[in-house]
């Protein structure tokens, strides 16, 4: 009996935080495209971006806090390196990133009526099963910051991980570009999203207050190619450690 009573309020929940959701972005859409087909608006929708962020958390009852360990210098860039286990991560890194930014998000993402026209005018996507898409994905990455624009990538190049809250492997990605350019990585971990809405087929969302932890940076300057791996390693070590301390692994005896 509680378990259906249980799933009947789930659903209940889903409908309403995805009629938010649709409600928000009709509202905002027309200024999204507005500013994604004007020349010096891209920084003009980054900000409405974290306002439609706001407003979805809002309007769909869900709490959710920042916890900054380190915070973000206006101006300065930065490779955004985010754990990924929800459709919940997007919009919850709109609470996190500061200043101008672009998404690197897979191709699927523009098909999500509404939503997926407006990220692929303002955001990079990418067939990670094409070398020729992941390589223009890198270099418009690189372009972005250039153009004084923060990237932000799931280094996982997707909801990947079989366990989660565990991480999947990273991909190379984002560490060759902050290596390339000089940007420094700012790991973000993303504690209770893989719960709140699983990526499980189902998508019933559960109703439970949010928490990013944003970690302080991991310098870039003078590394080479040849440092990738550590860097790589390194970023998940940390991102590991954090993750450990609200979801310890079970111990093997």
């Amino acid at each position: 009996m509680w378990i259906r009573l249980s799933h009947f309020f789930r659903r209940l929940y889903t409908l309403w935080a995805g009629l938010m959701f649709s409600f928000l972005m009709l509202l905002l859409l027309p200024f999204f495209h507005f500013f994604a087909d004007r020349p010096g608006g891209h920084p003009y929708a980054a900000a409405l971006n974290r306002a439609w962020a706001r407003g979805f958390f809002w309007l769909a009852f869900l709490p959710y806090r920042i916890e900054w360990r380190f915070k973000p210098r206006p101006g300065a860039l930065y490779i955004y390196c985010a754990n990924h286990t929800s459709w919940l991560d997007i919009v919850a890194m709109g609470l996190v990133v500061k200043g101008d930014h672009v998404f690197v998000g897979k191709e699927s993402l523009a098909k999500i009526p509404l939503f997926g026209p407006m990220f692929a005018k303002l955001h990079i996507l990418v067939n990670r099963e094409s070398r020729t898409s992941s390589f223009r994905a890198l270099v418009q990455s690189m372009q972005a910051i250039d153009q004084n624009q923060s990237v932000v990538i799931f280094p996982e190049g997707g909801i990947r991980t079989p366990n989660p809250p565990r991480l999947a492997e990273f991909k190379d990605g984002p560490f060759r570009i902050a290596i390339e350019k000089q940007v420094p990585i700012l790991p973000v971990v993303m504690l209770h999203n893989w719960y709140i809405l699983p990526n499980d087929g189902l998508f019933l969302a559960r109703w439970r207050p949010g928490k990013a932890i944003v970690l302080p940076p991991i310098t870039t300057e003078g590394l080479a190619l040849p440092d990738l791996e550590s860097l790589k390693a390194q970023t998940l070590q940390v991102m590991d450690a954090e993750l450990e301390k609200y979801y310890p692994k079970p111990q093997i005896v």
